[in-house]
């Protein structure tokens, strides 16, 4: 291990930036703090993306918390996925006691409690502002990720997203979505066929047990308008202070479909929607994703795909995602490797699978003479934390064993009392939570049937009334031909047509055969 004097060159070298960053902590050196020797974090760099591990219990939620709010401070908006409901309290002055001081001597960084503004969001019953997006947003491709099809069922929904475009069908809501595959197997399948050619049943069928999975999660509450636009995330409030978007998803942790669905949309909206950037002084977003194996467990290989996509690209825009999680393993190693600012707090070796682990886990960090990395990371206390970053060249910054600072705001939930004064407060929540439920797919082709029924029972009624008449005429003739055309009546006929001759030919004079025999009878 290197000398004490060497080591705090080594931190002031590694650590100190001409431009603007925020404070971590203070660096280590044989688990003693060295006052003043400040981790600093470049603001240039934080859109490169990061990574804030541990197990539970050892702080990694506080560190998120100091990052969040030090970059408001500093005008940066950020997103915060709030999953275990401890991260509301970013909007409340912080109050201090002997333990904050005595942590904040030894770092020799003074304690000033504060508080960040703070818009609260929500996919589900929780109070805040209402996100939603629609499926038309989504797109075919993305959706069909979503849903994990195959070529030819995604092809499928391809054909339905260009039909429904075609004839002005708006796909809002998983309901629209629903009616058009309906639509398209029963009344309508004639009419896809003979435009898009033969579309399997047995996909069709596919398709819409997979919606009613997804639909099974609630996800009927995320899709439908308004939907959220996401320049709302980067506003900022009167004094300067970057607004602390916090999405509430403590109902959802049992629904990892709802979950990635949602992000996975929120961070392929920002991409299309915020322009390239290149390397700003700072990042215009800064996105924290909480309990971030949500995500990746229940992902199909294609989602992970578009997620490792836009994470390689999203950096150019502004956008610094950050992932917290217990485990680095957790996190795809082709998303790993973009991850530029990592936060490891300490994990627990209670078996030799533990122990194995750990070793794989330190091997994600740069090489140093300072720590023994594989064992520190078991030895470290509640608040403590190693720690590399990219300085402001791109360049990895040493590892060093980080006493992190305390948040300033309240380390604790808010009570309901305290939440509606928050969402009181929002300026943006008469904008989406108001239900919007215009005329879409499900509406227009629920008329369409209509007619179409309409229209088929009226050509029955007329087949009806065509083969009833049909029928009567048939009857009235055939009775009428029974009697005319019968033998006894052809016979009486022809009788009664003999005698009407005879009789006239009698008057007139005439003589018939018949008559001249009869005169030679007598």
């Amino acid at each position: 291990m290197t000398s004490k004097e060497a080591f705090s060159q080594q931190m002031l070298d590694g650590y100190s930036f001409e431009k603007s960053s925020i404070i971590l902590g203070g660096a280590m050196y044989e688990k003693q703090c060295l006052p003043e020797h400040f981790v600093r974090i470049p603001l240039k760099t934080m859109n490169r993306h990061g990574l804030i591990c541990g197990a539970t219990g050892t702080g990694k939620t506080k560190s998120l918390q100091v990052i969040a709010e030090q970059l408001s401070s500093k005008g940066v908006p950020v997103l915060l996925m709030d999953v275990k409901g401890d991260l509301s309290g970013i909007a409340v002055r912080g109050a201090t006691n002997a333990k904050i001081e005595q942590r904040h001597e030894m770092i020799g960084l003074p304690f000033i409690p504060d508080d960040s503004p703070v818009e609260l969001l929500s996919l589900s019953n929780e109070p805040g502002v209402r996100l939603r997006a629609t499926i038309s947003e989504f797109g075919p491709i993305l959706f069909s990720k979503i849903l994990d099809l195959n070529e030819t069922q995604q092809s499928i929904i391809a054909i339905l997203f260009k039909y429904c475009d075609d004839n002005h069908l708006p796909l809002l809501d998983l309901k629209d979505l629903k009616k058009v595959l309906q639509y398209a197997t029963q009344e309508g399948k004639e009419e896809l066929e003979s435009e898009y050619g033969r579309i399997s049943s047995s996909s069709m069928g596919t398709i819409m047990r997979k919606l009613i999975e997804l639909e099974q999660q609630d996800a009927e509450r995320f899709f439908g308008e308004r939907s959220f636009e996401v320049t709302d995330l980067i506003r900022r409030d009167s004094n300067g202070k970057g607004i602390i978007s916090i999405i509430r998803l403590t109902d959802i942790q049992d629904k990892p479909k709802l979950f990635s669905t949602f992000m996975l949309q929120m961070l392929a909206e920002i991409y299309a929607s915020f322009p390239e950037e290149g390397d700003l002084e700072k990042p215009k977003l800064a996105l924290f994703i909480d309990e971030a194996h949500l995500i990746f467990n229940e992902a199909s290989n294609a989602l992970l795909d578009q997620i490792e996509t836009i994470i390689k690209l999203i950096r150019s825009k502004g956008i610094g995602v950050f992932f917290v999680t217990q485990n680095p393993t957790d996190i795809p190693a082709p998303v790993l490797s973009q991850l530029g600012l990592k936060i490891q707090h300490a994990l627990r070796a209670f078996t030799a699978k533990d122990r194995k682990a750990i070793k794989l886990v330190a091997e994600n960090y740069p090489f140093t003479e300072n720590y023994k990395v594989d064992q520190v990371i078991t030895e470290m206390g509640i608040g403590e934390a190693l720690v590399t970053a990219l300085n402001e060249k791109g360049i990895p910054t040493p590892l060093v064993q980080v006493m992190m600072r305390a948040p300033q705001s309240r380390m604790d939930v808010l009570t309901s009392g305290e939440i509606d004064q928050l969402v009181a407060r929002s300026e943006i929540i008469s904008k989406y939570n108001q239900e919007i439920d215009r005329e879409s797919a499900y509406e227009i082709l629920n008329e369409k049937i209509a007619r179409f029924e309409e229209k088929e029972h009226q050509e029955e009624l007329k087949s009806q009334q065509q083969v009833y008449r049909s029928s009567r005429r048939s009857k009235d003739k055939s009775a009428f031909e029974k009697v005319f055309e019968s033998t006894t009546t052809r016979q009486i006929g022809r009788t009664v047509a003999r005698e009407l001759t005879r009789g006239l030919l009698g008057v007139l004079g005439v003589k018939t055969t018949r008559s001249r025999k009869k005169s030679s009878w007598f």
